[in-house]
């Protein structure tokens, strides 16, 4: 099975129990790190936001709770992810400023330049071609306006590194089988970090697919990095 199809099965196995999982596993902190990327945004107010693997809209309706004016739409592979986001939007969303629609990152039906801002939360790990993602992002963007990638990262500090992966690599495994009903694909999320670039190599690859500005910000204990780069 290639990867993008394993993705999106494993991802609709999960959904129905992904926030509360979610939830649990960061005790809650994923809700000031996504703050922190909508803050890195700066989006224009009116301005039209994309949500790149928005999966159940935590970015989205992050977005729109920080400036109502603005226009988001999520986009994302995983149908059921789709699913729990429109059911979420009655309550997260009351003046209707977000919409969500099928769409693959690496091929998004989008026009050239037609964003203020674009968003991705956690999802850059599980990309088939993270260079190709990042271009098609671009694509999309209006010239000067942002795009901010919020992921796990491997921590500089050797400690810190340590304590972090013994819980990443063994405690989410159990608990994700246990709250989020899917062992495996709860091994899969932690082990799509051993690949991953680090926040140096990430931010190169930012600069090769034509971002200018490139920089980031370490959260979390430096577990987390917020890449910011302008199109």
């Amino acid at each position: 099975m290639d990867k993008a199809l394993y993705v999106r099965e494993m991802f609709a196995e999960i959904a129905p129990r992904y926030d509360a999982t979610n939830k649990i596993l960061t005790a809650g902190a994923d809700e000031a790190w996504r703050k922190r990327a909508v803050a890195e945004l700066a989006p224009p107010h009116g301005g039209r936001i994309l949500d790149l693997c928005c999966g159940t809209g935590d970015l989205a309706f992050h977005l729109v709770r920080t400036d109502p004016s603005l226009e988001v739409t999520g986009a994302d592979f995983c149908g059921p992810m789709l699913e729990g986001a429109r059911a979420r939007a009655p309550r997260e969303d009351r003046a209707g400023r977000t919409n969500f629609i099928e769409a693959d990152v690496m091929a998004l039906p989008f026009a050239d330049a037609a964003f203020d801002g674009a968003t991705m939360g956690f999802s850059m790990r599980n990309v088939v071609d993270i260079v190709a993602t990042l271009k098609e992002a671009r694509r999309v963007l209006k010239p000067g306006a942002r795009f901010v990638n919020l992921d796990v990262s491997k921590a500089p500090n050797p400690l810190f590194r340590w304590l972090f992966n013994l819980y990443f690599y063994r405690l989410v495994p159990l608990v994700g089988g246990l709250v989020g009903g899917s062992k495996a694909a709860y091994t899969y999320l932690p082990n799509s970090l051993t690949n991953y670039p680090d926040a140096d190599e990430l931010a190169a690859r930012f600069r090769s697919a034509g971002f200018s500005d490139v920089r980031y910000l370490r959260l979390g204990g430096g577990a987390i990095a917020a890449h910011v780069g302008a199109a």
